[in-house]
């Protein structure tokens, strides 16, 4: 059966396209995977705490990136709180060190992948103490880039999972590789909200892929959110895009710790 909006909800551009398709895999006798991580997280803040009522509320598991050098002990309480919480690792202190006109990168080849996979040992070892078994030995690399001489290092350093932007590619080194390949914030144009047919785009884009073949169909399709940089528009498309989700038959919202730990490394 064919599932709508919410009723609550007026039609908006995009939304059929997203149902249509998750309908197809509901007509193949096939799940959907979805996951969310928002990154930059450091302290609490109402973003933060509205970001975490959300996920209670849909339900959907929430993948917190947390930047090592500035979290505060006042984090810990609230990831406790929140059982549909795990803790990723953002960086070590989210800094740029690539000279322009290089895209912005913290954990580029600007410097030593020794000095840099040095960094990252440090912030795992700060998410561990503060956050113990929530925090999860998963990278997720500053503006979605790294160097693959700091990607080969990583297993060394205690790392098994790693998270960018974009369908996933076979990787030559013993990671798991879960993307995010939704994101709603138009970052060029003053952060506001990229809109509903563009972000719907990205979504029905992958999935579709998946679909067909055409990307590993095995990689959850991934909504990357930023709690601190999100307007009015981002937060009510989140929240629909959520619910929607949720609603169909055809979709299933995976935690972090299950898809980091299943199907063996890839």
């Amino acid at each position: 059966m064919t599932m709508t909006a919410p009723s609550d909800s007026p039609p908006r551009a995009g939304w059929d396209a997203l149902t249509a398709e998750l309908d197809a895999w509901a007509a193949a006798g096939r799940t959907a995977t979805l996951w969310w991580r928002d990154d930059d997280a450091v302290e609490p803040t109402p973003a933060l705490d509205r970001m975490i009522a959300l996920s209670v509320e849909t339900g959907a598991p929430l993948a917190l990136a947390v930047i090592p050098a500035g979290v505060t002990d006042s984090l810990a309480p609230v990831v406790d709180a929140a059982p549909t919480l795990t803790v990723l690792q953002h960086g070590w202190s989210h800094t740029n060190h690539a000279a322009p006109p290089a895209k912005k990168a913290e954990l580029g080849a600007d410097r030593p992948a020794a000095a840099v996979l040095a960094e990252l040992a440090e912030g795992r070892s700060v998410l561990d103490r503060r956050f113990g078994p929530r925090a999860l030995p998963v990278l997720v690399p500053p503006w979605n880039r790294i160097a693959p001489g700091v990607t080969a290092g990583l297993p060394g350093m205690g790392f098994t999972g790693l998270s960018v932007f974009g369908p996933r590619r076979v990787s030559t080194v013993n990671m798991k590789c879960v993307n995010t390949h939704i994101d709603p914030v138009a970052w060029k144009d003053g952060k506001r909200f990229l809109g509903d047919a563009e972000s719907l785009g990205m979504a029905v884009a992958h999935l579709r892929a998946r679909r067909l073949g055409a990307v590993d169909a095995a990689e959850a399709t991934g909504l990357l959110t930023h709690h601190l940089a999100m307007d009015g528009e981002t937060w009510a498309f989140t929240a629909r895009f959520l619910t929607v989700t949720r609603r169909h038959p055809a979709a299933r919202w995976l935690s972090a710790d299950t898809l980091f730990a299943a199907e063996g490394l890839r």
